[in-house]
């Protein structure tokens, strides 16, 4: 079986993820490449995107300084290395995040009724902290700052499908626009984007979604779903919340009448009504509901509603990805523009993680890659990973002894280590 793994099976894949055509004449357009050319634009992107993997390191400059030093054998003034980081080269990783997101797909594999669904998509947002003086980046509490990343996962395909950068105080719901991109695509989402408004815009559309139902939302209902046998309690035309406590059976299954506000047009705002299915499985632990809203057809049984709703879990996967290895909470600097392109960088590392795994699940059908054991391999190899990139690039192999020399030597001859600061107190103690 191993006999597929060529040696330069993850070379040929990253390189034919992003070729270094591509890198260098979408760095041209956006004025990126410098005439001196001192450093490689293409060993620069992948340093970026493999340097966010590499364990251990901290998100700096200097460290990707180091990763790039490391895999190219060449010695970068600091201050050249830090004025690669413009506008210009956040730019050239947005184009790249933009093609890589069209070209990785991970086939699903979890039902027949996903086949109804062009895409199963789950919208959240996270938060993680930011350098305290970012100004541009308030958090809800004074004194500090804060980002929220929004991601449109694509559960189907395995990938983004969309997102935005903002802070921390800008609600999740506010950058969730619905739309004909939504046709044919079932979108889960948890009650930061509740809104009947938003159900309605994506029944209109031709998508599906699935939520869960807010506590204190007691809509009527006009239809039960399913029959039952005896002397089941008729619902219909009795508001939900009120019928809850008298029901014993283990899953409802209603069509319920909600009323909402339509966008104000004119200055005039209209109150609407739609029909959508709400389901309901008990929960055996607590002896509740487990309420959903759905406009999902009758094919997907309850359980198999809050089954999918679980599907939602995909996303926080995600982001304790980006968060835990990929150190997305480990920015030192206080640039707000630096901020956006690291952003964007781990991202990347995201989706090159992801584009190889497809290569290994395509090889391997019936081979498991957990997922989180999957990025923690990657990051333990990104920097061999780095360094054989380079050298197919023609760079040298990179001399261990030079960079040890390089890198830990005292940078300024002035700067006294600790030793040295005791043993100058007491020379001057002992010629006062």
């Amino acid at each position: 079986m191993l006999n597929q793994l060529s040696p330069d099976l993850i070379r040929r894949r990253l390189t034919s993820l992003f070729p270094t055509e591509l890198i260098e004449d979408i760095a041209r357009e956006r004025d990126v490449v410098q005439r001196d050319r001192k450093i490689d634009i293409t060993m620069l992107v992948w340093t970026l995107i493999m340097g966010f993997a590499v364990d251990g390191e901290a998100r700096t400059i200097a460290g990707f300084q180091r990763a790039y030093s490391a895999a190219t054998n060449q010695t970068v003034a600091r201050s050249s290395f830090y004025d690669r980081f413009t506008p210009a080269l956040a730019a050239l990783l947005n184009d790249l995040l933009e093609h890589a997101l069209e070209e990785v797909a991970v086939p699903h594999t979890i039902a027949p009724q996903f086949e109804l669904f062009r895409d199963v998509l789950i919208a959240d947002a996270t938060v993680f902290r930011l350098h305290r003086l970012l100004d541009s980046f308030p958090a809800t509490h004074s004194g500090q700052s804060g980002a929220k990343l929004h991601l449109v996962q694509n559960a189907t395909k395995q990938t983004i499908e969309q997102f935005q950068l903002t802070d921390e105080r800008t609600h999740e719901s506010s950058q969730l626009r619905t739309g004909s991109w939504l046709r044919g695509r079932l979108l889960l989402f948890d009650l930061g984007f509740y809104s009947f408004r938003r159900f309605a815009l994506i029944e209109e559309n031709g998508g599906f979604f699935l939520s869960r139902l807010k506590s204190n939302a007691n809509p009527l209902i006009v239809g039960e779903r399913r029959k039952w046998r005896g002397r089941a309690i008729s619902l219909p035309e009795r508001r939900l919340r009120d019928v809850l406590e008298d029901l014993s059976r283990e899953i409802i299954d209603v069509t319920v009448e909600i009323e909402f506000k339509r966008r104000a047009y004119a200055g005039k705002e209209s109150t609407d009504s739609m029909e959508f299915r709400v389901v309901g499985v008990r929960n055996e632990d607590t002896d509740d509901y487990h309420l959903y809203v759905t406009n999902l057809p009758d094919e997907f049984t309850p359980r198999q509603v809050g089954a999918l709703y679980g599907l939602r879990w995909e996303v926080e996967l995600v982001f304790r990805e980006l968060k835990s290895l990929y150190g997305l909470e480990k920015f030192q600097t206080s640039d707000p523009a630096i901020v956006e392109l690291l952003v964007v960088a781990a991202l990347l590392t995201l989706t090159v993680s992801r584009a190889l795994l497809g290569v290994f699940q395509e090889l391997f059908p019936e081979t498991v890659f957990p997922r989180e054991r999957w990025a923690k391999t990657f990051r333990s190899l990104a920097q061999l990973m780095l360094e054989d990139l380079a050298q197919s690039f023609g760079h040298p192999p990179p001399n261990l002894s030079e960079l040890l020399f390089r890198d830990a030597r005292q940078p300024e001859k002035s700067r006294l280590l600790l030793n040295e600061r005791v043993a100058e107190a007491f020379r001057r103690r002992s010629s006062a």
